[in-house]
Parts: C-alpha cells; sequence; structure tokens
C-alpha cells in the first residue's frame, strides 16, 4: 500500500502560497509606482506587471453596496475555516492527492488575500480607502499581474457595468492565480479525483466481506 502523506503536507502548500503572495505584494508595494508609470514589461505589451489596489473581491470585482467590503472581510474569514476544515475532512475520508493539493492551493490564496483586507489598510500607508470608516477589515487587496488582452470602455447600454472601463483579463496577484488553479484543475479532473475517492473507499469493504 502507498504511504499516505501527512495532512501537514497540504496545509504547508497553503503556507508556501501564503508566503510567496505576500512576499510578491511587498515588493510590488516598496518597490513599485502604482498605475502606468510603474509597469514593468515583462513579454512585452502582453503580460506586465501593473501595481494597484483592489477594495472589492477576487481579479478586480467590487461589490456595490454599503459594508460591502466589511461584509467581504467576514465572508473571506468563514471561507478560510471552512475550506480548512474541509481539508481534514476529505483527508480522513481518503482524498486523492491531486485534490488535497488543489484544495491546498485554494485555502493559501484565501487566507492570502484575507490578509491584505484585514491588516494592510493598517500597516501600509495609503492602503486603506480615504472614506473609510477605520483602516482594520478596509485594507485593499493588492493586485500586479496583467494580462493585457484588450482594454477599453464599455458602452452605456450593457447592463449594469456598461459606461465603465474595463479589461478584458482584470489585474491579479498569487493569490488569485492560485485560487483559479486549484478551481480550474478540479472542475477539469474531477471525475479522476472523485472516482478514485470512491473507489478507495469501495476496497476495503470488498476485503472485509470476503
Amino acid at each position: 500500500m502507498k504511504k499516505k502523506n501527512p495532512v501537514s503536507v497540504y496545509f504547508l502548500i497553503s503556507l508556501l502560497v501564503i508566503v510567496l503572495d505576500q512576499v510578491v505584494k511587498m515588493l510590488v508595494h516598496f518597490y513599485m509606482e502604482k498605475g502606468t508609470g510603474g509597469q514593468i514589461l515583462i513579454f512585452g505589451e502582453f503580460f506586465k506587471l501593473h501595481y494597484l489596489t483592489n477594495p472589492g473581491m477576487a481579479f478586480g470585482m467590487v461589490l456595490p453596496f454599503e459594508n460591502a467590503k466589511v461584509i467581504l472581510t467576514v465572508f473571506r474569514l468563514l471561507a478560510m475555516v471552512g475550506i480548512g476544515y474541509y481539508l481534514t475532512l476529505i483527508y480522513k475520508k481518503g482524498a486523492t492527492h491531486g485534490l488535497l493539493i488543489c484544495i491546498g492551493m485554494i485555502l493559501g490564496g484565501a487566507v492570502g488575500n484575507l490578509i491584505d483586507s484585514i491588516f494592510y489598510g493598517v500597516f501600509l500607508e495609503n492602503n486603506a480607502p480615504y472614506d473609510a470608516p477605520s483602516p482594520w477589515f478596509y485594507g485593499q487587496v493588492i493586485d500586479m499581474f496583467y494580462i493585457d488582452i484588450w482594454e477599453g470602455w464599455l458602452p452605456e447600454w450593457i447592463p449594469v457595468i456598461g459606461g465603465d472601463h474595463m479589461a478584458l483579463w482584470p489585474v491579479f496577484n498569487v493569490a488569485d492565480a492560485s485560487i483559479f488553479l486549484g478551481i480550474t484543475i478540479i472542475l477539469i479532473w474531477q471525475r479522476s479525483f472523485f472516482q478514485e475517492k470512491e473507489v478507495a473507499q469501495e476496497e476495503p469493504e470488498a476485503i472485509s466481506q470476503e
């Protein structure tokens, strides 16, 4: 029988994502200028570093109602606890190595952005919005990776988002990328991940019946 990795291995993956995310954000904050003036081209105009702060959700999305930031931060906190519990639960149930890695990546990304929301408004200068009632829980997430596929103004006739400036692929960070990759891999290989788990649960039952 293949030796099972301890659950701490998958929490370590989360920790590595958090550390990498925070290191990149600090480097961007202290060594780059905000906006187009401080852009760094990586692969020409297609992929570049572009420092901006995001008061809302992942990939630059914003919730359009009062106290949305606090609600979002509390939701992230609850999600972090829930994902951590789920990781432990599926580990005990014999989930596949690949699925556990993906959940670890998602957990790390969730915690990475949660740190920004709770603490950056307090510890980073000019991070919290000027009209925020408190710097705590009103920190803005630092984004930096920009895939410049298309950028421009949307027509007024488009519901909700019409009349706003928008990029086809929003600026994102390590935490966003980790969440996106974790979810994408689960969606692509979900049949393999969950079928293998079912087979692993059925085998001990078959042995006991013999």
